[in-house]
């Protein structure tokens, strides 16, 4: 049976399909992989470090790796959603995240070209990670799904009688069925945001606009539609008369909800130095950010160390933009603080946030700062509000396959 996808020209990558071409840019761990090798039994992960399942999978596939070595088993993870302003800043930062795993026992990769979801993720309607393909000794794919499924399949698949079960024919329609709606779903999406982007590079403003107001009408939930949409009215259509509306309500629904990523959205909107606000109405800016400063900070409470760092770090932009210097240099301090708690500083992921932290410390204080050994001085002619570079870019990243 060859099925075929709804919304390409292309056969799905299925159960018995033979296995595509590996066409990984760049191997950031172990020996690189060129080719799958006939007799061997392969498990090939897509994996992401904004991914917090991935972590769990990993894991798994490190436990996997070593049980079944003499088998001729051999895991191969990719990272190939990773968001970066560079193929350097990439590598940097899946090398950083793969040092948690002290006995990483296989390659991983990195490719930024898109050819490895062109070839294995689009094709098998395979939309979220972690996401694990098995090749068979014979090259062709036993498995698609999640991780934890492996325990069960893998000696089934090493024994040779998976891919003739009634179970993985079962599993097999299971997945396809549910799979192919939210893969038709996602490559709409992606259709909206080509013809954003498209029409946002040129400033054509209106077909922008008519491409995102598409979106949100099609996909009314997706946190990445709504926040294009109150960004490009209000920072570059300037129509207030629309946006203000629209962000309301976006920092409506993130307060009843608390849904964290929406409130940082919403404040990020509020308050970034890149953005201008000189069109934006003061009395509305403030009074939006003082609803959500206390809300951000009420639900702060209930998080560990690092998160309340996060949240104290983020309140003090409105502070400090509002006029009360006092009381963002407190958060801020507060912040540090946090970071002495029982999660470490040495085990706080490495993406400048404490680097930030400090420097936008001594910038709110205009005084050389310290923290242990490491001391900083004021910038000069910085912006109030100075936004979490690292958190942003987290953001960007959590909602990249929304």
């Amino acid at each position: 049976m060859s099925l075929k996808a709804p919304f390409t020209s292309d056969p799905i990558l299925q159960m018995n399909s033979l296995a595509p071409a590996l066409k990984v840019r760049d191997w950031v761990r172990g020996e690189p992989l060129a080719s799958f090798q006939p007799g061997r039994v392969y498990i090939l992960e897509f994996c992401g470090t904004w991914c917090g399942s991935c972590v769990g999978a990993m894991l798994t596939l490190i436990e996997l790796q070593e049980t079944y070595n003499d088998r001729g088993v051999e895991v191969v993870a990719v990272a190939a959603h990773e968001s970066a302003a560079s193929a350097d800043e990439a590598r940097s930062k899946l090398d950083a995240w793969l040092a948690q795993f002290k006995k990483l026992n296989f390659p991983v990769g990195l490719d930024d070209t898109g050819a490895m979801n062109t070839l294995w993720m689009q094709p098998s309607f395979s939309v979220g990670i972690p996401k694990v393909f098995v090749i068979d000794r014979d090259g062709h794919i036993a498995f698609v799904g999640r991780p934890d499924k492996l325990h069960d399949v893998l000696p089934q698949v090493l024994d040779g009688t998976w891919r003739t079960s009634a179970q993985a024919k079962a599993a097999e329609r299971e997945r396809i069925a549910e799979d192919e709606p939210k893969a038709r779903k996602q490559a709409l999406k992606e259709q909206i945001r080509g013809k954003f982007r498209e029409a946002e590079e040129i400033e054509d403003w209106k077909t922008a606009l008519a491409a995102i107001k598409e979106g949100v009408a099609l996909y009314p939930d997706n946190l990445s539609f709504r926040q294009a949409h109150v960004h490009l009215l209000i920072h570059k259509m300037h129509d207030m008369q629309t946006g203000l509306p629209a962000l309301r309500q976006l920092i409506r629904d993130a307060i009843n909800t608390n849904y964290e990523v929406m409130l940082h959205v919403a404040f990020f909107e509020l308050f970034d130095p890149a953005y201008d606000y000189s069109k934006f109405p003061s009395a509305e800016r403030f009074a939006m950010g003082k609803e959500l400063s206390d809300h951000i900070l009420a639900v702060s409470r209930l998080k560990d160390d690092y998160s309340k760092a996060w949240s104290y770090r983020m309140v003090a932009a409105y502070y400090h933009a509002s006029g009360n210097k006092d009381r963002a240099v407190e958060l801020l301090e507060l912040a540090l603080k946090s970071l002495d708690g029982p999660k470490a500083i040495s085990e706080v992921p490495k993406e400048g946030f404490l680097a930030d932290l400090l420097q936008t410390l001594a910038n709110y204080k205009g005084e050389k700062v310290c923290y242990g050994d490491v001391c900083v001085a004021p910038e000069e002619n910085v912006p109030d509000g100075v936004t979490p570079k690292a958190e942003k870019k987290n953001l960007a990243e959590r909602g990249a396959l929304e």
